[in-house]
């Protein structure tokens, strides 16, 4: 008994935050689970709410009653706006829409500072509710006991509309069968856009009814946007009641957890997310369920494919579209259909299939042309292969004359933007070549950049050992977390991967002796680049440094994903399950490319430490996360060179362009993400005819999108239930 008085108003907290909770996650959950969008600007629309709530606050009935229908309705239409702002993405998938929201929630956050100010709102309410109760011999704030009330009335009403309402209908039918709800007369484009408007109101009266509890202020949506998702992971998409009872779970862990566990509460939420995301992907059906063929494709991918391939036909001499037509090895796959590439084309032999794009059967036959054994190996460009190399050499020499044409600060600058552009391009790795859309690459970035300082702390300043080591550790990392990782796919790779990200944010705010908590870490040792040398000062050293490795590892990556390697892996991309039957280890391939994208990305956190001299827990985080992602899609998710370009293009705006406005970082780099999600739908890449021929096929299925056989990203979350027509589970 004196346990649980001690722990009585902790756990009633719970339930308040909880249900708190549990209203921006409804809103989350029907935006996702019914409209598709995967709205990462969920926690802004709480924002607008909380804070037109705050400003409005008087004090009175009215005042609370007027910031609730302000709230509300400034939220609505942002909804509603962020319903026009994805239709054109609708066929992209929900990568785009990851990175659309948010920019989105980039600029709006700016925008609310702007016209609210960067401090915490005070929120005044009703005399009547500014008191306390007696509850159980305790006391307790009245407001919260009233909170409790309208979010349980909140729920018995939402769960109402949905099953007893021909609102509600339409809903799940758009969800389910949109081609049937146009049938019936209903516009599904009319329903979508009421579904993210609901949403956005459901966020904005949260917004507004918990500022009490949780006050507007900086970090407020980013925190609200995260316990929300993991509130939507745990409940499933399908139904109120199963969202209520694990919002109510979350708030007692934020709480009672708190009290009673303080070292685990920081880890319980996010690995009880990616728990569950694992063993829903484990249980969920495999790619060789349908058989070497995989399930029906998508019609329109399927007839541009046949009209790709009658027109190469047409230019095929006859009798040659039959040749060689037989299984396929796992050496002859070049391309992301290893049917098509055990099949030659006009001019090549089986040579060519074999040993990749860029070289001629002539080529391959005769050792004296064109570079001997290095284009028998496929590594000497000739021809077409000199125009795809021409952007990174014209690069190379931009970012070597570089130090003679900038002063110190930007020459830091560029070095930072090599570091940020190796993690770049180990997100390539993962989400253009092997299909594993990724936002918690900063994991093993930030095991190498902690293993990095640890090292120079400890007195290993010598550069090529903290290059291997940082290496070594973040690959160690990523072979323990793989696993975990390799299953899944689209949306719920993101969702697993996102975990990852923020668990290893939890831990390095823990393990104080090791990365300083909070604080961070700084004042060690400057790296020495040459065995014997002396530590690197000068802003043109610690760059050309930086620069050296990058290009070694920069180049062994594009030689990998030149190999036979890197063409099985694009293989497990675009034909996972013709994979699967011709006998290929997917698995072991997904599990290798994991692998070697950590150690390239503790690389980069390792160059990131010696370029700053300081390493802080906001330099892992899942905005640099964010940002990382956005550099892949603006170089193009196949795009090596396209990777570092767009790093460079975020730094660009972050440090360089923002510090002539100061305060508008985020705002400029929203506008970035928008811009570059509408004007660059295939990255830089696409503005020169294409990814290239190493990259997967536009046939593929998109980025962040299930692969042929797998279930969809809404469904590899939350099973949908079958009921009978009309009714669905609550």
């Amino acid at each position: 008994m004196e346990l649980l008085d001690a722990h009585l108003m902790p756990a009633v907290d719970g339930v308040a935050y909880g249900l708190l909770l549990f209203v921006v996650a409804a809103g989350l959950s029907l935006a996702f689970g019914t409209a598709g969008v995967l709205n990462l600007s969920h926690g802004t629309l709480y924002a607008i709410g909380a804070y037109t709530g705050a400003e409005l606050s008087d004090g009175t009935w009215g005042g609370l009653v007027l910031g609730l229908t302000a709230g509300t309705a400034a939220a609505c239409v942002a909804g509603a706006g962020l319903s026009a702002a994805t239709v054109p993405l609708a066929r992209r998938g929900h990568l785009a829409q990851a990175l659309l929201t948010f920019g989105l929630a980039l600029v709006g956050g700016d925008l609310l500072i702007q016209l609210f100010g960067a401090d915490e709102l005070p929120v005044r309410v009703p005399e009547a509710l500014d008191s306390s109760v007696t509850l159980l011999g305790h006391r307790y704030p009245a407001y919260r006991l009233c909170f409790i009330v309208m979010a349980v009335l909140l729920a018995a009403f939402g769960t109402w509309v949905l099953t007893r309402t021909r609102v509600g209908a339409a809903v799940r039918a758009a969800a389910d069968d949109p081609q049937m709800l146009a049938a019936t007369g209903h516009n599904p484009r009319a329903v979508h856009t009421g579904v993210l408007a609901a949403s956005g109101a459901l966020a904005g009266a949260a917004g507004v009814l918990g500022a009490p509890i949780i006050g507007p202020g900086p970090g407020t949506s980013e925190n609200v946007l995260m316990l929300s998702l993991v509130v939507v992971v745990l409940g499933g998409l399908r139904s109120l009641w199963a969202t209520f009872f694990a919002a109510i779970a979350v708030g007692e862990v934020q709480t009672l957890g708190v009290s009673v566990a303080p070292d685990l509460a920081p880890y319980l939420l996010f690995a009880a997310m990616a728990a569950v995301l694992v063993l829903r992907s484990r249980f969920a059906e495999p790619a060789t369920a349908h058989g070497p063929e995989g399930p029906s494709p998508d019609p329109v991918a399927r007839l541009r494919r046949r009209l790709a391939a009658r027109s190469k036909s047409r230019s095929r001499p006859r009798g040659a579209a039959g040749a060689d037509r037989g299984a396929t090895a796992p050496g002859q796959i070049r391309t992301d259909d290893p049917e098509r590439d055990a099949r030659p084309t006009p001019g090549t032999d089986k040579a060519k299939s074999v040993t990749g794009p860029g070289r001629s059967a002539g080529a391959a036959r005769a050792p004296g042309r064109g570079g001997g054994a290095l284009a028998r190996i496929g590594w000497f460009p000739r021809g077409a292969a000199w125009r795809r190399a021409a952007p990174l050499l014209v690069l190379l020499v931009v970012l070597i004359a570089l130090p003679g044409m900038l002063d110190p600060y930007s020459i830091s600058l560029a070095g930072s933007a090599l570091a940020l552009g190796l993690l770049a391009v180990s997100v390539t790795v993962l989400t253009g070549y092997a299909g594993l859309p990724t936002l918690g690459q900063t994991a093993p970035f930030a095991v190498g950049a902690y293993a990095t300082a640890n090292l120079a702390q400890a007195g290993w300043t010598m550069g090529p050992v903290q290059i291997i080591l940082s290496a070594l550790a973040a690959a160690v990392f990523s072979a323990v977390t793989g696993p975990a990782v390799i299953r899944a796919r689209g949306t719920t790779v993101l969702m697993i991967t996102l975990a990852i990200g923020e668990l290893t944010g939890a831990v390095i705010n823990q393990f104080k002796s090791v990365t300083g908590g909070a604080d961070g870490l700084v004042g060690f040792p400057s790296t020495q680049a040459l065995w014997g040398g002396e530590g690197m000062f000068e802003e043109s050293e610690v760059y050309t440094y930086a620069l050296v490795v990058a290009v070694i590892a920069v180049t062994v990556t594009l030689l990998v994903l030149r190999s036979p390697a890197g063409k099985l892996l694009t293989g497990t991309r675009g034909a996972e399950a013709r994979m699967r039957a011709s006998g290929h280890p997917v698995g072991r391939y997904l599990l290798v490319a994991h692998v070697c994208a950590g150690a390239l990305a503790g690389v980069g956190g390792s160059l990131m430490v010696t370029v700053q001299q300081y390493l802080s827990p906001a330099d892992v985080g899942f905005e640099i996360a964010a940002f990382a992602l956005l550099a892949a899609v603006i170089g193009g998710t196949t795009s090596v060179i396209g990777a570092l370009m767009g790093a460079g293009l975020i730094v660009i705006t972050r440090d360089w362009v923002a510090s002539s406005w100061p305060g508008h970082g985020p705002l400029l780099l929203g506008v970035l993400f928008v811009a570059a999600v509408y004007l660059l739908p295939r990255g830089l890449a696409g503005l020169r005819g294409g990814s290239g021929r190493s990259g997967p096929a536009p046939d593929g299925p998109p980025p962040g999108e299930p692969r042929p056989g797998e279930r969809s990203p809404v469904a590899s979350m939350s099973a949908r239930t079958t009921t009978p027509a009309g009714k669905v589970s609550p």
